[in-house]
């Protein structure tokens, strides 16, 4: 068995005159990620890996959970340039090719990706609410926790079972 979080970086600035790859997290962006940092060290989320986009808010949503001392050990960090603006495909490619070592991997990255690779992997049913949640959407610095019971490499749609799904706002 294997742990898959998902977690889109939190606010960022508007684009304005930088590229939006450029574009850094606002003040409340980076409140909103320390706040779900200590969610995860509260919940026990420890990945092994962590993938994430090369793009400046991410990059930068990464450093405020380190900020927030997620980790009592770190993990391996890859910072992979396919991850920005991936697909739901893409990103389910990347995960497959996780070897079976890997027991928890996190991926830090962006909409509209992330929010469907979460809807496919959590199934067409949605009798839970936490399930209903996210088909209301994946905002800024959401966390979505699934369990994955098949090898990475056979991860699929209506393959993982989610366990959790946090936003910023839930939190105190």
């Amino acid at each position: 068995m294997h742990q898959l979080i998902l977690l889109r970086h939190a606010k960022a600035e508007p684009q304005g005159s930088k590229s939006d790859h450029e574009r850094k997290l606002t003040e409340t962006g980076r409140e909103a990620a320390g706040k779900i940092g200590r969610a995860m060290r509260k919940a026990g989320l420890a990945p092994d890996v962590v993938l994430v986009s090369t793009a400046t808010r991410t990059q930068q949503t990464l450093e405020a959970l380190q900020a927030a001392n997620v980790w009592d050990e770190w993990p391996n960090i890859d910072s992979l340039p396919q991850l920005y603006m991936a697909t739901p495909g893409q990103l389910r490619d990347v995960l497959q090719d996780l070897p079976e070592s890997v027991r928890s991997a996190l991926v830090i990255g962006h909409n509209p990706g992330l929010h469907e690779l979460a809807l496919s992997l959590a199934g067409p049913l949605r009798p839970r609410p936490e399930l209903k949640r996210i088909d209301e959407g994946f905002p800024t610095a959401a966390l979505a926790e699934f369990l994955v019971t098949t090898p990475w490499r056979r991860l699929a749609p209506g393959g993982a079972a989610l366990q959790r799904f946090i936003v910023p706002k839930d939190l105190a």
